[in-house]
């Protein structure tokens, strides 16, 4: 995404992952004879789901890393189990017990520990965090709501659904807002860039989380992507040249806790008994 956007303006950016990712899942899903049509009382749940795990969550990504470095923002961005294990306590009713607290309390210790003493001593504008703090927030909104209603549909529909119905009001968004995008003018690197996000990310990756939530607690899918931060992390030192520092390590040292208390304890207790 990073090296995309470095080239591509973010709601063109967009536009090409949700309209790409989307018609792919959908035609999956139809070539497979999976269940595609909607039931008329599904279609508003599906439009929340996607106001928050798509409009929201690409806008505030998109740019939140066009003001700061990549490796510290996916760190942020992935914060989003703590708010989507609280509020899946008070709208699914899921138990919040002992494990799932620690999990939640080491990963809002590495959210302060990346980017507290900056909010703190204003050393720098950070008004990246909070952007990626909103898609957090936003994409934890969108879990819970995903989760609610007994679906007809298949997953893989229902994620490409949610992508195609997202990318109409960013593509909008992209026709007047932004310039007209010169195709020429982008490298190749920033067009393979884009193919990567759209076979991987946006293709696998979406319908591998959906299916998670359909299957297991909304607060234990959203607590399963806490490694996300490490890879991140790391790859955009390796890739990108960012420099990883000690508050990231301690940052990633501390999601890792919160991984290892939220998923590992629970199924080595479950395998001892």
């Amino acid at each position: 995404m990073k090296m995309a956007l470095s080239e591509i303006p973010v709601w063109w950016f967009r536009s090409f992952c949700l309209f790409g990712g989307g018609t792919a899942l959908m035609s999956i899903a139809w070539l497979s004879g999976q269940v595609i049509r909607l039931r008329r009382d599904e279609v508003t749940p599906l439009l929340a789901c996607t106001l928050f795990n798509v409009v929201g969550w690409h806008l505030f990504t998109g740019y939140g890393l066009l003001h700061m470095p990549a490796g510290r923002a996916v760190i942020i961005a992935f914060t989003m189990p703590v708010w989507a294990s609280i509020m899946s306590s008070f709208v699914l009713h899921e138990p919040l017990n002992r494990n799932k607290v620690i999990s939640l309390v080491l990963g809002i210790s590495a959210l302060a520990v990346l980017v507290g003493p900056d909010l703190l001593v204003f050393e720098t504008a950070p008004l990246g965090a909070f952007l990626m703090l909103g898609a957090a927030v936003s994409w934890a909104i969108g879990t819970v709501s995903f989760k609610r209603p007994n679906w007809s549909a298949s997953v893989s529909a229902l994620t490409g659904w949610q992508l195609l119905l997202g990318g109409i009001p960013i593509a909008l968004g992209a026709i007047f807002i932004e310039q007209p995008l010169i195709a020429t003018e982008i490298s190749s690197k920033a067009w393979w860039s884009l193919g990567y996000v759209v076979a991987f990310p946006m293709i696998f990756c979406q319908w591998a989380y959906f299916r998670s939530v359909r299957t297991f607690p909304a607060s234990l899918a959203a607590i399963s992507t806490l490694g996300i931060p490490v890879v991140g992390a790391y790859s955009s030192a390796l890739i990108l040249g960012e420099s990883v520092g000690i508050r990231e390590f301690v940052a990633l040292v501390l999601v890792c806790m919160a991984l290892g208390s939220g998923l590992l304890l629970p199924t080595l207790k479950g395998k001892s008994k």
